[in-house]
């Protein structure tokens, strides 16, 4: 009889959720889940930094924070000069309107940037929720301000117009909540902010949006056993709604930075210019100096589409992932350079994508001869990208690092039809001659690639 009972137990065990490789709550077990291979394969998302801090639009997202609590000079000026005494944070609240959002418009121009995901700040440190989160009351976007559910509206629009995986932030702290400093006092020997505020909001976001990345951040300088970090990853990864395919960050309590959790961070604006043994991700921010949006932001805050590339295929080239932060305004519009960055962005993805998305690191990730120029590989079609970001002007392309084989390598300038002449230099290293193009020729106006097949 026992004998019959074991296949039906296997398929019992097999149905369950997350079959045979249910997760612990530990980080050895958890750090063992392999990283959904989507995440890899996509290599370029977009950021979205939105919350009560559009409303002043002053400095920083942190503005808040900088104006109470270290009473920085120019957020202290800027309120006296602008606003009158007594006036507090939580009053620019219902000055959160959102009147011109359009989460249609929105996921076309996330669309057109080239973009496989997007994660939005469904919370920030300030605590304000994006969702009418029952745990957050009266200081939602539901209750307060646009009286809209942003998240939902958003998601929505991102599902039904794109192939972009919809991902959201949230931080897990917040600066001036009256639990997270009872619990500060006591140092982390108490609990209540994270078991009646932080933990039942994920738990919420996860159930009701279903988002493919969850990005966490602000550990408010509290350990992750303290916001029970591990708990929350183990049902997220065994039996959420997105346990097959979510990817998490690795900001889960002081210390776990660069060491836990799904894809690495490490910092802010983290772009190492070598190969890491872990996936990683680089998230930065068009305006060079906030990640929310600032009315006071002068042009050359604001890197260029040409620094931009750059940053692209140096992160890619090296195994990492482009996170671009965008700043929206509190009427919710996507301000006219962002959204020029990331239509260029897609106009050059549109000629070089296949040098992006899916391809691993190389051999070499940059080249040893010319510099700006940095290779990525696909494994399948055994091709090198060479892609380089300097056009010269001598027309001649000295590449160190490709070893041709005579009579088979060829070398294609993607956007290009002509196969390219080359000459080999020695045992390592080839010239190409690259054609000569007018402007309006070019395939493209920011950064080319090579195409190199059959060389080692």
């Amino acid at each position: 009889m026992s004998g019959l009972l074991q296949p039906a137990l296997l398929l019992v065990l097999l149905a369950l959720p997350g079959g045979w490789s249910r997760y612990e709550p530990t980080w050895a077990s958890l750090d063992s889940r392999p990283l959904p291979t989507w995440f890899d394969e996509a290599k370029f998302g977009v950021f979205i930094h939105w919350g009560v801090f559009a409303v002043p639009s002053f400095g920083s997202e942190w503005f808040w924070w900088y104006w109470q609590k270290e009473k920085r000079e120019p957020y202290v000026k800027f309120m006296k000069a602008n606003y009158p005494p007594g006036f507090s944070y939580e009053d620019f609240g219902p000055l959160f309107t959102a009147e011109f959002f359009d989460p249609n418009q929105w996921a076309d121009i996330l669309k057109a940037s080239g973009a496989k995901y997007v994660v939005l700040t469904s919370k920030h440190h300030e605590g304000f929720t994006l969702w009418g989160s029952k745990y957050s009351w009266n200081w939602n976007a539901v209750d307060v301000g646009p009286k809209r559910d942003l998240v939902a509206e958003l998601e929505t629009s991102i599902r039904n117009r794109t192939d972009l995986r919809f991902g959201l932030y949230h931080s897990l702290f917040e600066w001036f909540n009256p639990l997270f400093l009872e619990d500060a006092t006591n140092v982390f020997k108490t609990r209540k902010f994270p078991t009646s505020k932080s933990l039942p909001e994920l738990y919420e976001i996860v159930t009701k949006y279903q988002p493919e990345i969850v990005w966490s951040d602000g550990d408010g300088n509290a350990p992750d056993t303290y916001w029970n970090s591990t708990g929350f990853l183990a049902w997220l990864y065994n039996d959420s709604p997105v346990r097959d395919t979510v990817v998490t960050n690795d900001r889960w309590g002081v210390g776990s930075i660069c060491k836990h959790g799904g894809f690495y961070t490490c910092s802010d604006r983290y772009n190492p210019g070598h190969l890491l043994p872990h996936k990683w991700e680089n998230c930065m921010t068009i305006d060079k100096r906030s990640w929310g949006y600032r009315r006071n932001a002068n042009l050359e805050d604001y890197l260029t589409i040409e620094d931009l590339v750059k940053q692209l295929v140096e992160t890619v080239s090296c195994g990492g992932n482009l996170l671009m932060n965008i700043g929206p305004t509190h009427d919710g519009r996507i301000a006219a350079i962002f959204e020029e960055r990331l239509r260029q962005m897609g106009a050059w993805l549109k000629v070089n994508g296949e040098a992006i998305y899916g391809t691993k690191p190389w051999r070499a990730q940059n080249d040893t001869v010319t510099p700006q120029v940095w290779y990525t590989f696909r494994p399948k079609e055994g091709k090198v990208n060479a892609i380089f970001l300097n056009w010269p002007n001598s027309g001649i392309l000295e590449l160190g690092e490709p070893q041709a084989r005579l009579a088979e390598t060829q070398v294609k300038l993607v956007g290009y039809k002509e196969p390219l002449k080359w000459v080999a230099l020695g045992e390592k290293g080839i010239v190409v001659a690259l054609p000569q193009l007018t402007l309006k020729q070019l395939p493209c106006q920011w950064g080319w690639t090579l195409q190199l097949t059959d060389v080692d």
